[in-house]
């Protein structure tokens, strides 16, 4: 059979056709290679692939359209930032909804505030132990031991006793703590190099002198004189030196002074005249014995400490047993818990520095100051002391009180002291306050109206549930702005997890009393059906 013979048109279709085909192919190998290698990188949406992440959909920026006169300064782009993520997972963003994390120590580590410490303000009720209490747990498990010096409700005993912590219970028929303890570690201090010893036997004595000081002025209602403070001064030196075996008791003082030793005959210029000794001397030798175990407070500050305490663990003094109506023991036995947690601290850490003993690091709770305040304003003095010598020892604090009134005392001078708690603190938690309750923080950290709107709007009273005709949940619960400096602030609202609510729960008394009162309404609305179903039935009624 004869071959075929194409013509020129024909033979120009086929190769057209041939070479149509090849970079067919060559575009189908090139997109399945490009589909191969788009799957080891993600694209704008995510990584494709079946239960890879890729979002179907991407919602579309807020565009706002303003003059150059309008928007100024935010052209070309404006976008807002999340807040770090450094430190204590504490809650959610109450508009954006990301993740909000902070807490003194590991915002001051990462040099986002200049001091750690923390002050939470808010009014009762609304979350601030619960917060705090959040902190001190993820703490213990990051390595830093919370101290909580002085637990008068209590809010944190049952969280330190779950984490294998020691609580302390003390107050009359229970353990004494002694203003005059120079703490665990005193004996240690002479391994320090001399200079580390005579700074920290120095910082020990400033406790000392600030408790017994606090303590005195407290239980006579009245500031020491001049010379009465130089006593105790020279009273704290001389038994420091002459008591070595044992801890010294205030009992030791009055001796010291009833015995007219020569140093203190010189500070009361008595010329060798006892009655004149014994007459300047006697207002500080009556409050000591009040003080004395013939006192009213009975041996609760005349006798050695009870339980010394630890430092390798977490710690709370719980205080709960002391009568509310008694504030004046409660602010006496605070301010000596205070003194002691935080003597006993900067001890380890001149100790820690010098390689003696391990390094611990240790965050002071300090709750409930408006008690403290309220029985005596002149302890202002005492706790802006205490603040100022832990600064200096690097130790995290927080400081909890209700509203910025409980800081606002009759003297103008010590008002400002104590609100400078508040402005020298590395960060703030702002909690539901009354426009009245604020104070001067619209200045010191340059609220805004929006800010202190919301603010006043979480103080709100509850309402009524008209479906169910109970209480709704107060609208600031566990809600903070969180400020630092006159930085805008981040609103938060805390999430509690299932695992921490046992020892959050701060009100299981009543809880017993609400299940009491339900069961004697049961038992009452049974008792009351059961009689009418025991009555006859009327003529023509179904029972």
């Amino acid at each position: 059979m004869a071959g075929l013979t194409l013509s020129k048109d024909e033979v120009r279709t086929m190769k057209r056709a041939q070479r149509r085909e090849k970079r067919q192919e060559g575009f189908l190998a090139k997109a399945r290679q490009s589909r191969e290698e788009s799957k080891q990188r993600a694209r704008a949406r995510g990584w494709p692939g079946p239960g890879a992440g890729s979002a179907v959909g991407i919602e579309p920026s807020l565009e706002v359209i303003g003059t150059t006169v309008q928007v100024c300064g935010l052209w070309p782009f404006v976008t807002g930032s999340a807040a770090p993520t450094v430190g204590v997972p504490l809650g959610v963003h109450l508009t954006r909804g990301f993740p909000i994390c902070g807490d003194p120590i590991f915002y001051f580590m990462a040099n986002l505030v200049s001091n750690p410490s923390m002050f939470v303000l808010g009014r009762p009720g609304l979350g601030k132990s619960s917060l705090v209490r959040r902190i001190e747990a993820i703490y213990e498990a990051w390595g830093v031991l919370p101290m909580v010096l002085g637990d008068l409700k209590p809010d944190h005993v049952d969280l330190v006793a779950a984490q294998g912590g020691q609580v302390i219970a003390v107050g009359p028929g229970r353990n004494a703590v002694n203003p005059l303890d120079r703490g665990p570690l005193y004996p240690m201090l002479g391994e320090l190099p001399e200079a580390a010893e005579r700074e920290a036997r120095s910082d020990l004595r400033a406790f000392q002198v600030a408790t017994v000081t606090g303590l005195l002025q407290q239980a006579s209602g009245r500031s020491l004189t001049p010379m009465e403070s130089t006593i105790v001064s020279v009273c704290l030196r001389i038994l420091d030196e002459e008591i070595t075996d044992r801890q010294p008791v205030l009992p030791d003082m009055l001796d010291l002074i009833e015995s007219k030793t020569t140093a203190i005959s010189k500070i009361v210029q008595d010329q060798g005249d006892a009655r004149v000794y014994t007459d300047r001397t006697r207002d500080l030798t009556d409050v000591l014995r009040k003080l004395g175990p013939e006192g009213p407070y009975g041996s609760l500050f005349s006798r050695p400490t009870t339980v010394p305490i630890k430092l390798d663990r977490p710690v709370a003094f719980d205080l709960s047993s002391i009568d509310d109506s008694d504030m004046t023991l409660q602010a006496a036995v605070q301010q000596v818990c205070w003194a002691y947690g935080s003597s006993a601290v900067s001890a380890a850490k001149r100790l820690a520095a010098a390689g003696v003993v391990p390094e611990r690091h240790h965050v002071l709770v300090m709750d409930e100051m408006w008690r403290m305040l309220r029985a005596d304003p002149r302890l202002v003095h005492f706790i802006d002391a205490l603040t100022r010598l832990n600064r200096t020892m690097g130790v995290g604090q927080i400081m909890i009180t209700h509203t910025m009134n409980d800081l606002k005392l009759p003297d103008a001078e010590q008002t400002q002291m104590a609100w400078g708690f508040v402005e020298r603190a590395g960060m703030v938690m702002l909690g539901g306050l009354a426009e009245g309750e604020m104070g001067n923080l619209a200045s010191v950290f340059s609220l805004s109206r929006a800010e202190q709107t919301m603010i006043t709007d979480w103080s709100s009273e509850v309402t009524i549930n008209p479906e169910t005709g109970r209480a709704a949940a107060p609208p600031g619960l566990g809600c903070f702005l969180m400020k630092i400096g006159k930085k805008p602030g981040v609103p938060l609202r805390m999430v509690m997890t299932d695992v921490e609510r046992h020892v959050n729960d701060t009100n299981r008394s009543w809880a017993g009393m609400a299940r009491e009162m339900e069961h004697h309404r049961r038992k009452a609305t049974a008792e009351a059906v059961a009689e009418r179903l025991a009555e006859p039935a009327e003529e023509g009624q179904v029972a």
